[in-house]
């Protein structure tokens, strides 16, 4: 992953954030808690008064990246949601989502990487 995601760079905060609740089935409340900000804050992005920082930028670009992988790896719109929030045995029955909610997100691309090169735990 570049410093920041070039897929990022091509959407506004608004955009970034209604793709990843949409493509991760995160609520805004779970996206605020997985970025480490408010609720309130994602509210200002989404209206444009105020703009995310350096920091917060590279996670942001960080689950973009993450859900196009995932998004790679499935088929279908459903499928990535459902990956995101069904315990893994890789990750010893911890969701992604919850992985990626507590700043795991390290986790969350191994358990991906192990899936997509056929390793089954």
């Amino acid at each position: 992953m570049n410093a920041l995601s070039t897929a990022l760079l091509e959407r506004t905060p608004r955009q970034a954030l209604d793709a990843l609740e949409d493509g991760m089935g995160f609520s805004e409340d779970e996206l605020a808690q997985a970025l480490g900000t408010s609720r309130r804050t994602l509210q200002r992005w989404r209206v444009g008064t105020a703009y995310p920082q350096q920091a917060m930028r590279q996670r942001l670009g960080a689950l973009i990246d993450l859900m196009q992988q995932v998004q790679e790896t499935f088929e279908g719109a459903e499928a990535p949601r459902r990956w995101f929030h069904n315990p893994s045995r890789y990750m010893g029955g911890v969701t992604p989502a919850e992985a990626i909610r507590v700043g795991r997100l390290d986790r969350v691309e191994a358990d991906l990487e192990a899936l997509r090169s056929g390793a089954f735990l």
